[in-house]
This record gives C-alpha cells, sequence and structure tokens, in this order.
C-alpha cells in the first residue's frame, strides 16, 4: 500500500468520523475545565483511545489528568519511528478555551487515533500524549525532565491561531515566581512609624521593575501582579504578595532578566525596611529549539493541502513544546481556526473553537497532522534530515 493510498484511507477515517469529531470538541468548549483540574477531558481522551485499540496509562507520572497512549505496528522493526502527538486540553479561568485547546486537543487526539489505523501500513509506533496544565504548570516540561521524549523521534501539535497559518513558531522562556514581602503592623494613625509596609515593599518591588524596562532587551518581557495585601486601612501591612512572569527569546537571556528581577526585589526590600521570599509557582518553560526541516515538512504538506502559509512573527509567546524541542525533534505550528485576525485569550477567540469556520478547521487540522506524521514515518531522508538537524541544534546550544 503507497504513501498516497494511506493518506487517502486517513482522511476517509478522518470524514467518517467528522460529527464525532466536532462534537466531541464542542462538548470540551462547552464544559472547561482548568489546568490540573481536566479530569472529564482527560478520562474522554483515554475512553476514545481505548476504543480504537490503544495501550494507555492513566493517570501518567503521578500527574492525575496526564496520560500516555501507543499504539504499535504489529510487525514494526525494532528501529520502527516513535511519532508523538501531543493533546491539550485545559482551560482559562472566566473565559473558557479561549486558547483553542478544545479544538486543536481534538484535532491531536483524532490525528493519531485516525494515523494509528494505519500503523501496521507504515512500521511506526503512534504515541498520543495527553499534556495537562500548559496554561500553567506545564505538564509538558515535567515529561521532558522525566526523560518521556528522549527516545522520540518526532513530537507535534498544532495550536489553535487567528487569521494565519506559520509552521516556525518560536516560544519565548518563561519563569514565574511570587514574591512575598514581610514587614511590621502597626496603628497606621498612632503609631505608623513603629510599622513596615510590605505593601509598601512591594509597590517600590513593581517601580523598580517599571524603571528598568528601559535597559532591557527588545523582546524581554516582565508582567507583575499584586495578589495580596493583608491588613485593613487603619493597620499597616505586614504581608503582600506580587506574582512576576519574565520572559526572554532564550534561556540564558532569561536567567540574565531574573537576576535583574531579583535585584529590584532587593533593593525594595532594604528601601523599605522589609525582608521578602520569592517561590516558583510554574515550572521553568524553555525557548522552542527550531528545526528548520521539520518545518519545513509540514509547511510543504499543509500547502499541498491548500492551506496558504506564512511566516512567524518571531516570539511572542510561551509554551511546554519548548522543554520538549529540546528533548526531540518537535514543531507546534500555528493553525488558523478563524479568517479573523482574533487575539488568543479573548471571548471571541472562545466562540471561535465553535463556529462552523472552527470546524472546518479541526478536520482538516487532523488530516493535516496525521499527513505530516505519515511523511516523516515513510520517508527516510526527510526523517534524517530532521534528526540530524536536532542533534547538530541541540550540541551548539549545549556548548
Amino acid at each position: 500500500m503507497s504513501a498516497d493510498d494511506i493518506k487517502t484511507a486517513i482522511s476517509k477515517f478522518i470524514d467518517l468520523h467528522k460529527s464525532e469529531i466536532i462534537d466531541f470538541s464542542d462538548y470540551l468548549g462547552t464544559h472547561p475545565e482548568l489546568s490540573s483540574e481536566e479530569f472529564e477531558s482527560s478520562r474522554l481522551c483515554v475512553e476514545k483511545l481505548t476504543s480504537h485499540g490503544f495501550e494507555v496509562e492513566y493517570p501518567f507520572l503521578g500527574l492525575p489528568t496526564a496520560f500516555m497512549a501507543k499504539k504499535r505496528a504489529a510487525n514494526a522493526a525494532s528501529d520502527a519511528p516513535k511519532i508523538a502527538i501531543m493533546v491539550e486540553y485545559d482551560a482559562l479561568p472566566e473565559i473558557g478555551h479561549a486558547c483553542g485547546h478544545n479544538l486543536h486537543g481534538t484535532m491531536a487526539l483524532y490525528a493519531g487515533i485516525a494515523l494509528a489505523e494505519q500503523a501496521d501500513k507504515i512500521n511506526a509506533e503512534i504515541w498520543v500524549v495527553g499534556t495537562p496544565a500548559e496554561e500553567t504548570d506545564g505538564g509538558k516540561v515535567l515529561m521532558a525532565d522525566e526523560g518521556v521524549f528522549d527516545n522520540v523521534d518526532f513530537a507535534i501539535m498544532f495550536h489553535s491561531y487567528g487569521g494565519a497559518n506559520f509552521t516556525d513558531y518560536r516560544a519565548l522562556a518563561i519563569d514565574g515566581y511570587d514574591f512575598t514581602y514581610k514587614g511590621q503592623t502597626s496603628h497606621a494613625a498612632a503609631t505608623p512609624w513603629r510599622g513596615r509596609s510590605a505593601q509598601n515593599g512591594v509597590m517600590l518591588f513593581i517601580d523598580a521593575i517599571n524603571m528598568m524596562r528601559l535597559h532591557i532587551k527588545d523582546g524581554w518581557r516582565i508582567h507583575a501582579l499584586i495578589t495580596h495585601v493583608s491588613g485593613a486601612t487603619n493597620i499597616i501591612p505586614d504581608k503582600a504578595v506580587c506574582r512576576v512572569e519574565a520572559r526572554a527569546p532564550q534561556r540564558a537571556e532569561l536567567d540574565s532578566l531574573m537576576e535583574t528581577v531579583f535585584c529590584c526585589a532587593k533593593g525594595a526590600a532594604i528601601a523599605t525596611g522589609t525582608e521578602f521570599e520569592a517561590h516558583k509557582f510554574m515550572r521553568s518553560f524553555d525557548d522552542m529549539l527550531p528545526n528548520l526541516a521539520a518545518e519545513a515538512l509540514a509547511r510543504e504538506t499543509l500547502e499541498s493541502m491548500g492551506v496558504k502559509c506564512t511566516y512567524g512573527p518571531g516570539p511572542n509567546g510561551s509554551t511546554d513544546v519548548g522543554n520538549v524541542s529540546y528533548r526531540c525533534p518537535a514543531i507546534q505550528p500555528e493553525f488558523a481556526i478563524t479568517s479573523q485576525n482574533l487575539d488568543l485569550h479573548t471571548r471571541e477567540f472562545t466562540a471561535a473553537t465553535m463556529s462552523e469556520e472552527g470546524h472546518e478547521a479541526l478536520i482538516k487540522g487532523a488530516k493535516a497532522i496525521s499527513a505530516i506524521c505519515l511523511r516523516f514515518a515513510t520517508e527516510e531522508d526527510t526523517r534524517k534530515k530532521i534528526k540530524n538537524e536536532f542533534y547538530e541544534r541541540k550540541n551548539a546550544a549545549n556548548s
């Protein structure tokens, strides 16, 4: 059976299950679950995979809403390529699936199911990996740290986007800390001089960060939010918390930026007579290690399906796929689910995931992911190019 025949069979399978796929995506869209709380979403994914013959480990790695599903060709060679398709399904507070995880998670799920239906014909091992909490703690970070992707030959997912398609997605590395300032309570009118305001410490900390913005590089980002202040208006507050996220195009740059952030924190504490502690509230997301050969494979495949591709704007967001990209060849093409230039993390984008246009993108995207993976599995020269580039870039990054 030729690769074209297999591709046709995969496409027919997806068309046959079109209504089911749309209903699945829309159900997730109307029943959003926050990061690390995706109990029903993950259970439904696992049920689908089990019904299609996958061997599933669930929960996975101690994460209650993560799963690992595998299906291997019965006659697969010992060196058969391992292809991991990553599934996301966590939503955002208040605005639901405004990052499109219901849609592109379903897209990935059914791409893996459709591809695995042909596993015996393509000499490959198909993984469908349930990766929770992308919006917060990054399930893929733990998986990467635990070596889950170390022996994978290729990992992929599409991400929902508005108004454009591009395969050269670049991510910013990100760290997140809670800075807790501690002071001394006192009566705000009678004896304010005996107190030390933790709130002042936090406010000066943010002022210092803002002053340093002039001196940081283009593309570096710092976001700060006061999340807690204790006491009342007539009490000098003895506790205040500021949540900070910092981002940069490369991990080494982010480490430098975080040194600046900590200097601001220390200076603010000294100036206000307070103390602070800093604790990570999320795992560290890495930048994306480029793989031009894999991006070209995805671009060629999409354009052969009539999907017009452009080029990405450069690093402008963060994803835990970045950590995967340092463990194996990995890409995250951005795929338009609407012709409108809608911003992610908006209510309008949530609605777009359940629109007719979104449904069309869902089906086409599932076919595209499976077609890209099929080419990787069946084109030895393409596979070698992608893997050789990965090792070259990884070695350069580590040198």
